[in-house]
């Protein structure tokens, strides 16, 4: 039995499990702003919140576009779990716009500041690795996680129906969900 010391290939490995956890969420945020998108683009009084889940959207997608270019570069294995989060994340957004604006605006908050934390992480790993520019990426996906966060609190996400209740349970499918795409 061998023994996995510190170095390139951990490093490797743990870039990989970093890149696909990310590309993951990232497709995840996507549809559940497009699930959102489903519903209050059809409601012609709900045009500012559609458009604020467009521009969050158009976010997401650079995101996961970054993330695909990461993906093809380093050769890393994306999830085998895409259908389900595509599903999950867009069910979620539609539910959450079903409950109302600040339903939705509260889902935002939830997911993103478990992602602020958790790129937070990510940035200091990768510091400390010598992965200054990948580092320096995802510091920039973080802020652009954290602005979206802010813009809920600040249009209503603490006065949704429920939110305490409504922010734990999406928190915690949140993290599960990083769990489980670490190796899946």
């Amino acid at each position: 039995m061998s023994i996995r010391r510190p170095g390139p290939a951990r490093n490797t490995d743990a870039i990989a499990r970093m890149i696909r956890i990310d590309h993951a969420g990232e497709y995840g945020a996507v549809h559940i702003y497009r699930g959102q998108r489903a519903v209050f683009g059809r409601i012609p009084s709900k045009t500012r919140i559609a458009r604020q889940l467009a521009h969050m959207e158009a976010d997401e997608q650079a995101h996961l576009d970054a993330f695909d270019g990461y993906i093809a570069e380093r050769g890393v294995r994306p999830t085998l779990l895409s259908p389900v989060w595509r599903m999950a994340g867009f069910g979620l957004g539609v539910a959450t716009a079903l409950m109302g604006e600040e339903a939705a605006h509260a889902c935002t908050e939830a997911v993103e500041s478990v992602i602020e934390g958790h790129y937070g992480e990510q940035v200091k790993e990768l510091e400390a690795m010598g992965e200054t520019e990948l580092a320096a990426d995802f510091a920039r996906y973080q802020e652009e996680e954290t602005a979206h966060k802010n813009l809920a609190v600040d249009e209503g996400a603490h006065d949704a129906p429920g939110y305490p209740l409504l922010s734990a349970l999406i928190k915690a499918g949140c993290r599960a969900a990083i769990k489980v795409t670490e190796r899946i």
